[in-house]
């Protein structure tokens, strides 16, 4: 019978933050497939005789294109392995988890989602900022700043400025001067409080709070570089960086 495939969440690289579920899979697996945000400190913890494959990003380049990788997990399951797909924070948000499961189910392999810290809930714990409180919002909104094949961005500003609420920007460091330009022109105040948090639970690990207006000049003088995630919105003003 073919293997299994398992999506596993690592988390933003505390060991300590992993499953227990994820924890017991490295220990089995047969086939470990692990991009670039996967922490040195959670490979460490893998079975030492598991085929280790990387196909992450090096040097802006891709070395797997996301085909490759789906074609991959496939081959690897109809070999009888044991398969975790390993990938920074959790598989469903912004992970292109989506694409791995519909190439899985194409192919009749089996497979299970393990779930893992997102980086915006590691860094709000961090940082002790709520993302929701009764006082200031309800709703939260993950939006990616990625930029697909150069294209523009696809975000409405003015509906995120309707929705209000607490923004959570993954991958927006190259678009970030392009963002603080949308939120502002669809009505945010330059005054919005934003917490911006670069490569949680790494060496590298930055805190800053700052505005929306001041942002791009932020990234200038701290040479912000991905992963990074910024928080916007008043539950900002709650943060304690003592971190």
């Amino acid at each position: 019978m073919p293997g299994k495939v398992y999506l596993v969440g690592s988390g933003t690289g505390d060991p300590e933050l992993l499953t227990l579920r994820a924890y017991k899979l490295l220990k089995i697996a047969d086939v470990v497939i692990y991009d670039n945000l996967v922490s040195q400190n959670v490979l460490a913890l893998v079975n030492e005789k598991a085929e280790k494959i990387f196909v992450g990003k090096v040097s802006g380049k891709h070395l797997y294109p996301q085909e490759k990788i789906n074609a991959l997990l496939v081959e690897k399951a109809k070999e009888n392995n044991v398969v975790v797909r390993l990938k920074g924070g959790d598989p469903l948000i912004f992970g292109r988890a989506g694409d791995e499961m519909a190439a899985l189910d194409e192919a009749g392999i089996e497979y299970e989602v393990v779930p893992g810290v997102t980086a915006a809930s590691a860094a709000a714990s961090k940082a002790k900022l709520p993302l929701t409180h009764r006082e200031f919002t309800s709703v939260v909104t993950f939006v990616s700043g990625h930029r697909k094949n150069n294209m523009p961005l696809d975000i409405s500003y003015k509906k995120l400025v309707d929705l209000g609420g607490t923004i959570v920007v993954y991958m927006g460091v190259g678009t970030m001067e392009e963002m603080v330009e949308g939120f502002l022109k669809a009505g945010f105040s330059g005054n919005t409080p934003v917490l911006v948090a670069q490569a949680v639970d790494r060496s590298e690990e930055i805190f800053i709070k700052t505005t929306l207006a001041e942002l791009p000049k932020i990234k200038k003088q701290k040479n912000l570089k991905p992963p990074v995630v910024w928080i916007l919105g008043e539950v900002v003003e709650l943060a304690k960086l003592d971190v």
